[in-house]
């Protein structure tokens, strides 16, 4: 089918295209106010820097074009931080300390799709398990294109519940860095000391003090310091309004894919059925099958005349 023909065709039903992408435009609207919306709570955090052995190592901005632009991902006890986040133990956590839990399990008994749950027999009940897939979904930490700081977010459709699993994450980290920085120091200093209980020489017991006294320095910073991985660039906080799901934005990007899909569909309709404008023809093997008719006479029939001397 030409160009041409086919913009014609599209051209006559210009009415029911609008009134196919302006009904279906109204059912994704609708479904789209009527979803429910999330608070964000985020909070600004920065690695910290202390002591090398205390706390992660600090990752500066390079000029351009030098080999660590290439490479900035966190290191030291700060990926530890952002790894405990999401970890398992903060999932498990957030199930044992809030009511993110219940929360699952009401959401899941709520109409319409809890009755489906329901007359398909699935499992209504929440476990740690569906709160490590909540932690995994809605919450990101994100890093900044013109410094070291990162954004921690997390969302939830509860204001109060937001706000507090945000501050528990922060502080489960914290603390799980804490405790294997003061187990490392506190090992160390346990292997040095009896150490020199049975080192009779004099050089190697001065290495071994000198050994201990940087442990014990580290020791004392993680147990003094406030911050051992991660400092806090912005407290806590979370936004009055809800913005997740951001409803501006899906309706007019539905305002663009509907009517490109009604065309779509419409093109395709009348692609497929233009080679059959009338009845659909006969199979192959229906053809096949049957013998075709006689072909009439097209040939000159010659007839005989009698006349009465005998010629014809």
């Amino acid at each position: 089918m030409a160009l041409e023909e086919l913009l014609k065709r599209l051209w006559r039903q210009r009415w029911g295209i609008f009134l196919s992408c302006l009904f279906l435009y109204a059912l994704a609207a609708t479904v789209v106010w009527n979803w429910p919306r999330s608070f964000v709570a985020s909070a600004i955090v920065a690695p910290s820097e202390t002591t090398g052995i205390a706390t992660s190592s600090l990752l500066t901005p390079s000029p351009f074009l030098q080999p660590s632009l290439l490479d900035q991902r966190p290191g030291g006890n700060f990926a530890v931080y952002l790894a405990a986040l999401r970890a398992p133990e903060a999932a498990a956590a957030l199930a044992r300390e809030t009511a993110l839990l219940a929360q699952i399990e009401q959401r899941r008994a709520a109409w319409p799709l809890g009755a489906v749950r329901r007359g398909l027999g699935l499992r209504m009940a929440a476990d740690a398990d569906d709160a490590l897939s909540f932690l995994e979904r809605n919450f990101g930490a994100t890093p900044s294109l013109t410094s070291v700081t990162w954004t921690l977010e997390l969302v939830h459709r509860d204001r109060a519940s937001a706000l507090d699993m945000l501050q528990r994450l922060h502080a489960l980290a914290e603390s799980r860095v804490r405790e294997t920085l003061a187990e490392l120091a506190g090992r160390r200093i346990q292997a040095l000391e009896a150490q020199l209980r049975v080192e009779p020489d004099l050089f190697l017991r001065n290495s071994l003090f000198e050994l201990l006294a940087q442990q014990q320095r580290a020791a004392l910073v993680v147990a003094a310091d406030e911050a051992a991985a991660a400092r806090l660039v912005s407290l806590p906080m979370v936004e009055i309004r809800p913005s997740v799901p951001n409803r501006p934005l899906l309706l007019v990007l539905l305002g663009i894919v509907i009517p490109g899909a009604v065309i779509l569909a419409v093109t395709c309709r009348i692609l497929l059925r233009a080679e059959r404008p009338g009845w659909p023809p006969a199979m192959p093997w229906r053809e096949a099958a049957e013998p075709p008719p006689l072909a009439a006479r097209t040939e000159p029939v010659l007839t005989r005349t009698h006349t009465g001397d005998g010629a014809c």
